[in-house]
């Protein structure tokens, strides 16, 4: 890869693993052999998901769309892109909270569960595929390999000492072509200690709830 093209590895495998967790709430929502609020309640993975998608959408709010947006200040059919991007996080975001006070509510917290979870699905699987087909696009067309490189060092910044479950949760699940081009972009040391500490450790936590 030159040092002029815009490389978004990174992105899809945020939006792959965002998705993954979307099925793993579902399936912890329509469960029958227990509680599901009680289920989803008790995973670690919920917490996981909602820190990750705080620090994806803060980051992309702090230095993705600024920069866009000041690139695109003469052309207002793609700054309506940028807006719909910022409408679309501001819709999606509120629904963590909802789903948390489904979850604290023992009345009627459980009968509200499953539609939120399911709306949060939709929402969020329609704006990653919106951002896939037409943002990263105009992206590429308009912003430079440094500035998505800035985005991602302040998207880094703010994982901080989560920093390596944060790229063990990205990773799993990923197909070979991203994992190799995943690890790729990162320093050896970084890759040995994927390879030999942090993945084994995310690996052996059970997020969901389910394993017996």
């Amino acid at each position: 890869m030159s040092d002029d093209t815009i490389d978004f590895t990174l992105m899809y495998a945020m939006h792959h693993a965002l998705r993954r967790d979307l099925e793993h709430i579902a399936k912890a929502t329509v469960r029958t052999d227990d509680e599901p609020r009680r289920i989803l309640a008790a995973a670690a993975g919920w917490e996981l998901f909602k820190k990750v998608l705080h620090i994806h959408h803060t980051a992309e709010d702090e230095a993705l769309w600024p920069p866009l947006r000041e690139a695109l200040e003469n052309r207002p059919d793609d700054l309506a892109v940028v807006d719909a991007m910022e409408d679309e996080h501001a819709r999606i975001d509120p629904l963590l909270d909802a789903v948390d006070a489904a979850l604290a509510d023992r009345e009627t917290g459980p009968e509200r569960l499953a539609g939120l979870a399911d709306e949060l699905a939709v929402k969020l699987d329609a704006h990653l595929t919106h951002e896939e087909d037409v943002t990263l696009p105009l992206i590429e067309r308009t912003l430079t390999p440094a500035q998505l490189l800035h985005f991602g060092g302040v998207h880094a910044a703010k994982g901080g000492a989560d920093g390596p479950v944060l790229t063990a949760w990205m990773l799993e699940g990923a197909d070979d072509e991203t994992l190799a081009a995943t690890l790729a972009i990162l320093p050896e040391p970084v890759r040995a200690a994927y390879r030999d500490e942090w993945r084994p450790a995310y690996v052996a936590r059970d997020w969901w709830g389910t394993r017996g």
